[in-house]
């Protein structure tokens, strides 16, 4: 199985997000939980209009552990904006044989981290 999860947060974290959109199958699935609200959507189209809405900051996904078993990638991280970690992110996608996001569920707090960021 093709790891694609650190590929698509390095996209997501680029100039160009909408590259992660190559990731993605047609018929994607996704639930992204941040604090104080939801984004959900069940196509790659609805996850277009997703990124579109998305505050361009300088962010970056920095992924601490990847786990891979059959056809389920896990990531766990912190996201840092600015040079700053504002919080932790677990992330999880169902990958096609081909190496393509079929679906994805991932939550962000900014209250807890399950692992402490290296110094």
């Amino acid at each position: 199985m093709t790891s694609v999860l650190p590929a698509y947060m390095a996209r997501m974290d680029s100039d160009d997000p909408a590259r992660a959109l190559e990731l993605l199958v047609p018929e994607f699935r996704f639930h992204i939980a941040l604090p104080g609200r939801e984004a959900t959507g069940r196509s790659k189209g609805e996850f277009a209009a997703y990124i579109a809405g998305r505050n361009a900051i300088e962010r970056v996904h920095k992924i601490l552990r990847h786990s891979c078993d059959g056809d389920l990638e896990t990531v766990y991280g912190m996201v840092i904006e600015s040079g700053k970690a504002v919080g932790s992110f677990l992330s999880a996608a169902v990958v096609t044989p081909d190496g393509h996001m079929a679906r994805y569920q991932s939550y962000f707090t900014t209250t807890y981290d399950l692992i402490d960021l290296p110094e």
